[in-house]
């Protein structure tokens, strides 16, 4: 038999820990230590302390900013489990100084301070400024990759609706409360062998009671929520959380906020980053563009980073004759392209036949029809040629914004019935056989040349244009692939436009630390 070293698990040991020591094991904790020690004013998170006079000592923010990034960089977002990380990870301890604050105190951290977040963002900003990580070169704003930074908040969608929908809703619980307490006073009169139906009858009573009390207050008080626009309309309110709203991505319909960031080309660096409770991009753009300008002028990088000449450019989601007006007024210098700038481009001219359409009809059994570039039609002289080579009248000319209009073209019906490609042009041909029925309907957008729009569409079909807006995706998607894959960050935990934002500049602070972990000096 084989003689092995005793051993026992019954007995004590003495490990002597330095907590420098084991930083040195760990990057970015190193960083992070040495950054908010020696670089960063915390002073901003001092106002709500009011011990200073007595009473309990309160973790310092030092400790509790720390442990929370990184484990924020580790994808941890559960207060829960960064409380269990400082009682058991080495590293957690050592940032922590061997202290464990309670998961409450760490969510009250988050949620409590985040204009005291925004000041230690723009600070580690200007730290990214002395380091040189900024090149004052080209700007890129998104609002994520797919499905994009649209993520879920700590509210249900189900609360959501207009505030006649609301009302609705409030009159059917009415109707439920009423006929559960009907079947309640029934099922006084029966045996006691109803006892357990009259239990679950009880909670689903106070279930809805307090579903209706919820409803019934958020009434009384709100007013409707009105969407953007020049003739705003009533979007849907949440009961939970108002700041909040319904967004569809590719994973579904959400109930949440669209986080935006605008990150420098140089290395990378997040420079600015909000929140938005709505799902369009278009109206983010003035007030991201107004809080670059303020926050380059507080910190003392730039003050006014725009007459620099620096380079905006944005994805087409940030589009419309709105936005092209304000750049073009204000002189700043931008590249956002419309939806149809890829048709433009001879090099992508074969990227249909070769790939088929992005977005073909496959959905609901629609079959895909002749598109209207087949037609054949003069802007010049309004007339237009189906690919059969009929001749086709123009049925309606209206308006379409501002130096725009939209020109609707119809086949004849004695030339639709009798063509021989109606089955691959109409998707229902069989309506170009009755008296009532249509030819085959185009339209087309005819530009006067006079519009915003129409200007940055030249500035962006230029050679200078195609060249600055080639780098948007390899400037701002890959911070997002950070945040969201390698940080797991997939939902906002808290509620109000105003906490969401700080929890996002959070996540947008670890992706700059990091940047100042691999070319910067800080350590």
């Amino acid at each position: 038999m084989p003689y092995f070293k005793p051993y026992s698990y019954d007995q004590s040991a003495m490990v002597a820990l330095n907590f420098l020591d084991q930083l040195e094991l760990d990057r970015f904790a190193l960083t992070l230590h040495h950054l908010i020690d020696n670089r960063i004013d915390l002073s901003a998170f001092y106002e709500k302390y009011k011990n200073d006079g007595g009473g309990r000592t309160a973790y310092d923010t030092a400790i509790l900013l720390k442990i929370v990034l990184f484990a924020y960089s580790k994808g941890i977002q559960s207060s829960r489990e960064i409380q269990w990380q400082c009682e058991h990870n080495i590293i957690f301890k050592a940032l922590s100084c061997d202290s464990v604050p309670h998961w409450t105190s760490i969510a009250n951290f988050i949620s409590a301070y985040p204009d005291a977040i925004e000041s230690v963002f723009e600070q580690v900003l200007l730290v990214c400024d002395q380091e040189g990580l900024l090149g004052y070169e080209l700007l890129a704003i998104d609002g994520g990759w797919p499905p994009r930074c649209k993520m879920s908040s700590n509210a249900a969608k189900e609360h959501s609706g207009t505030l006649n929908e609301l009302a609705k809703k409030r009159d059917k619980i009415r109707k439920r409360i009423r006929h559960c307490m009907k079947e309640h006073k029934h099922l006084d009169k029966r045996k006691p062998r109803e006892r357990e139906r009259k239990e679950r009858l009880e909670q689903n009573l106070a279930s809805l009671d307090k579903h209706f009390e919820k409803i019934d207050q958020f009434l009384k008080t709100a007013a409707p929520r009105m969407g953007q626009g020049k003739r705003p309309k009533e979007v849907k309110s949440n009961i939970t959380d108002n700041e909040s709203a319904k967004m569809t991505t590719s994973k579904g319909t959400i109930q949440g906020y669209n986080g935006i960031a605008t990150v420098d080309k140089k290395h990378q660096v997040i420079v600015d980053a909000q929140a938005f409770g709505e799902g369009q991009e278009y109206h983010t753009l003035e007030p991201v563009l107004a809080a670059v300008k303020s926050r380059y002028q507080r910190t003392g990088i730039s003050e006014d980073v725009f007459a620099d000449g620096i380079v905006v450019t944005a994805d087409t989601g940030y589009s419309n004759e709105d936005n092209n007006a304000f750049l073009k007024d204000t002189g700043i210098n931008a590249y956002i392209p419309d939806k149809q700038f890829r048709s433009r481009d001879p090099k992508f001219k074969h990227q249909k036949t070769k790939h088929g359409k992005r977005h073909q009809d496959k959905v609901k059994g629609i079959q895909p029809v002749i598109p209207a570039s087949e037609f054949a039609f003069d802007a010049r002289n309004k007339t237009c040629v189906c690919p059969a080579g009929n001749p086709m009248w123009l049925k309606n000319e209206a308006t379409h914004g501002v130096g725009r209009s939209k020109v609707a073209f119809e086949g004849r019906l004695t030339d639709c019935r009798h063509c021989e490609r109606k089955h691959q042009c109409m998707r229902n041909p069989s309506s170009a056989d009755t008296r009532e029925g249509h030819g085959r309907q185009v339209s087309f957008t005819v530009s006067t040349g006079r519009s915003a729009t129409e200007w940055m569409m030249r500035r962006v079909d230029s050679a200078i244009g195609k060249h600055h807006y080639s780098h948007r995706m390899s400037v701002v998607e890959p911070v997002f692939a950070n945040i969201g894959t390698n940080k797991r960050l997939n939902r906002f935990t808290l509620r109000s436009k105003k906490k969401v934002q700080g929890q996002w500049r959070l996540y947008c602070l670890v992706h700059n630390i990091e940047k100042l972990m691999r070319y910067g000096a800080v350590t």
